[in-house]
């Protein structure tokens, strides 16, 4: 079966964007900005990774358009290019987690 070309390019960037949000690490990167704008340098104890892999999470973040940053001096400041990602994050919540839990332990039982 194949996929419309602008919808199998639209589920293909979907999938790009969701592969990114699958990383905890990922995940703590971008809740730590939800606070606002942030240095590497303040990011890289935030999540308890050495400065070379919190760099290689920031790229991934930014290539598919989650991440901004702009320079000042020689840092660089990270920031979420749109704060509706965490509305998609926000919607898995506690209840949902529950409730996927669930269906997953009537499965196996």
């Amino acid at each position: 079966m194949f996929m419309h070309s602008k919808k199998g390019s639209q589920l293909r960037f979907k999938a790009k964007i969701f592969n990114a949000l699958s990383d905890p690490a990922r995940l703590d990167i971008i809740e730590f900005l939800r606070a606002g704008e942030k240095c590497v340098c303040e990011i890289v104890p935030q999540v308890g990774l050495i400065q070379p892999v919190v760099s290689r999470h920031l790229k991934i973040l930014k290539d598919c358009g989650l991440l901004k940053y702009r320079k000042e001096g020689n840092r660089r400041l990270y920031s979420v290019a749109d704060p509706r990602i965490f509305e998609i994050i926000d919607a898995v919540d506690s209840d949902l987690v529950d409730a996927l839990t669930k269906r997953i332990i009537e499965q196996i039982a």
